[in-house]
């Protein structure tokens, strides 16, 4: 399983995690699939338990994403705020995260969607991803390269961790 998580990370890291950083987090990912229970043992300090929604490797894994990959947020605005920030000063953006403020979250999702893939044309630019189930926010996502998407979702669905474009899945929401 460790090899499938490290591809993941990989994707979903878009080259913000060395080599390295992707080979620990599988691995110990890996380990927390494999045996929960031992791996709790060898770490103590690991604050998990039964009642979590996901399983201890799924947590391992969105537990261990900086926030430079992994964004969770309670407002688009925020989510978005947090976007820009981890590209730093040296990329700009038309869209400003106060211009999302008092947005219906279909559009604000849009137009996040929209800014976004016009970033890195050569890899079909960047794509919003809902990333796992969100504990204490209420939006969690992650970005993926649009020519990576199907891998990272197929990688993702094997290994249990929900993935989907946020744009498209609160689009196919009912009443969105």
């Amino acid at each position: 399983m460790k090899d499938p998580l490290q591809e993941l990370i990989r994707h979903i890291s878009s080259g913000c995690l060395s080599e390295e950083e992707i080979a620990r987090i599988a691995d110990e990912a890996a380990q927390a699939y494999a045996d929960p229970q031992a791996f709790l043992a060898a770490n103590p300090d690991i604050n998990y338990d039964d009642s979590f929604p996901i399983p201890l490797g799924e947590w391992v894994v969105v537990g261990s994403l900086p926030e430079t990959v992994l964004f969770q947020a309670d407002s688009y605005e925020e989510l978005f705020g947090q976007i820009v920030a981890s590209f730093g000063p040296e990329v700009s953006f038309v869209l400003k995260p106060k211009q999302l403020h008092k947005v219906e979250p279909l559009k604000a999702l849009n137009r996040i969607q929209v800014q976004l893939g016009s970033l890195y044309p050569e890899k079909g630019g960047y794509v919003l991803v809902d990333f796992s189930e969100p504990l204490d926010d209420e939006l969690q996502a992650v970005l993926v390269y649009r020519c990576d998407l199907e891998a990272t979702q197929a990688l993702a669905a094997a290994a249990g961790i929900h993935a989907a474009p946020a744009y498209e899945a609160l689009r196919a929401e009912p009443g969105a």
